[in-house]
């Protein structure tokens, strides 16, 4: 059968509902973990940059200022946009399971690299590499979640996995209290110990990623309905041999055209045209809240360094509280994504965060806040701000169909962090090396600003996705009726 006629075929599947109606088991948390740990890893191994910058910054062997840093910090974003973009339209041409391994494999070699980086473009070249890998994950291992999980839990699910970079970030903070102490090893040999090892931890996610199926949702709408039926069937032979007889699928069959792929000309009508608010509402969640967490996260360190006279030694101690904040957000108000419904939270965490940064931006430029005081007030802003940096992801996905559910992500993950991500730590670190309090307060109120602006384009253009079908979220492509 020539590729015309075998595009113009209708078959039907119950594919989407059978995975929706299993109950909640093991093969769910092997999804969980196996592709979350990437984001642990990730937050490992950038709350490390942001708390060796003052340590890379006095480096006999990189000297770097404070413009310097906030330069790799943009390197390191960059590299996340084009390899989102890259990796992304890879991970809808390919499939998932291929490319999530493909782009920890990147993401370890480049963070392994950084360690060994001798001047200050090495490292820039090593931090734009591993962005770019980092990048590639954000599109494929969103896509396959979002995929994997019934929808009742989707939400829950996603905003958690998201969430669990700071689990990582954590785990980072308390390492650099290790490799930044005198007393225990050379900063200058601490620093480059902590991305070699950062990086070689990622073997772990290799192994675990090797139980985790293709996608049966990508196969399925890339004209292979038979590879999807065989990978459900065993997922629900799994599932129960655990937990028992499973429940009739959630709700009936689809038909669908079967078709290898979409066109660009497809996904350009798609984001364009079809989902044009959903477009608009997308780049505006991930630019804002992109802006917010590159401008204020990658700079805290020099921050409490230039204003606080903090020493290196002991900032793991002010970026734990934070880190620990940020976890804890996604897990304690996920659930809510669920119930209370995905516009109306949205709203809320964008809009709280907003006027809560505004407040202490206020407070920093008037001297009245300690290092402690200023500290806290951070974690409260983003244990909000976290949650809805998460649901801009859980958002982006559900936003389009199936066929191009990762490209959607990557676009719209690389535009935003473009926009919001690439430039806010460069102008912060200009902002701060200025040393005066008044002119980092513009860079606060800048961010503030665009989280309220956030919260209002979701009021004005969120749609209802909680415990829906991605398919009636957003009907594939290939969709017959």
């Amino acid at each position: 059968m020539d590729d015309a006629r075998r595009d113009s075929a209708i078959f039907t599947t119950d594919v989407p509902g059978r995975l929706d109606r299993l109950p909640w088991a093991r093969f769910h948390w092997l999804v969980c973990v196996g592709l979350g740990v990437t984001w642990i890893l990730d937050g490992l191994e950038v709350t490390l940059v942001g708390s060796l910058g003052p340590a890379i910054h006095n480096s006999p062997s990189l000297a770097l200022s404070e413009t310097q840093v906030g330069l790799t910090a943009s390197a390191y974003l960059a590299g996340a946009v084009l390899g989102a973009l890259l990796f992304g339209w890879l991970t809808d041409r390919l499939g998932r399971k291929r490319l999530f391994t493909i782009t920890v494999l990147v993401y370890m070699l480049a963070t392994m690299a950084t360690g060994l980086a001798w001047d200050v473009w090495s490292f820039a070249l090593f931090r734009f590499l591993t962005g770019a890998g980092i990048g590639g994950e954000y599109a494929a291992v969103n896509s396959a979640i979002q995929e994997l999980i019934p929808a009742r839990r989707r939400g829950t699910t996603d905003l958690a996995i998201n969430g669990t970079f700071w689990g990582g970030a954590a785990l980072g903070a308390v390492a650099a209290l290790v490799v930044l102490d005198p007393a225990i090893i050379d900063p200058e040999i601490g620093w480059r110990v902590a991305f070699v090892v950062g990086g070689g931890l990622s073997l772990v996610v290799l192994v675990l990623r090797r139980w985790i199926p293709e996608s049966p949702r990508w196969l399925m709408t890339h004209g292979r309905p038979e590879e999807a039926e065989r990978i459900v069937a065993e997922i629900e032979a799994r599932v129960a041999a655990e937990r028992g007889p499973l429940p009739p699928p959630a709700y009936g069959p689809i038909r669908l055209h079967r078709r290898s792929h979409v066109t660009i000309a497809e996904v350009v009508h798609a984001m364009f045209h079809r989902h044009r608010d959903r477009s608009i509402l997308a780049l505006t969640l991930m630019a804002c809240q992109a802006f917010c967490y590159n401008g204020v996260f990658f700079t805290y360190a020099l921050v409490l360094t230039k204003f606080y006279d903090i020493p290196a030694a002991h900032m793991g101690w002010f970026m734990l509280p934070f880190a620990i904040g940020n976890l804890m957000g996604p897990l304690l108000l996920g659930p809510l994504f669920d119930s209370i419904g995905r516009r109306v939270m949205i709203t809320a965490t964008y809009g709280i965060a907003g006027a809560l940064m505004a407040l202490t931006a206020v407070l920093f430029a008037a001297g009245l806040l300690s290092a402690w005081q200023q500290t806290a007030m951070w974690t409260a802003i983003f244990f909000v701000a976290s949650a809805a940096a998460s649901a801009a992801y859980l958002t982006v996905g559900e936003s389009f169909p199936l066929e191009m559910r990762a490209m959607g992500i990557a676009v719209f993950y690389a535009i935003g962090t473009g926009v919001g991500g690439i430039f806010a730590p460069l102008i912060f670190g200009v902002l701060i090396q200025g040393g005066e309090r008044m002119e980092l307060l513009w860079g606060y109120l800048l961010g503030a600003g665009l989280m309220l602006l956030a919260a209002g384009v979701e009021w004005r253009l969120g749609f209802a996705a909680e415990r829906q079908p991605l398919e009636s979220v957003a009907a594939p492509f290939g969709q017959a009726d």
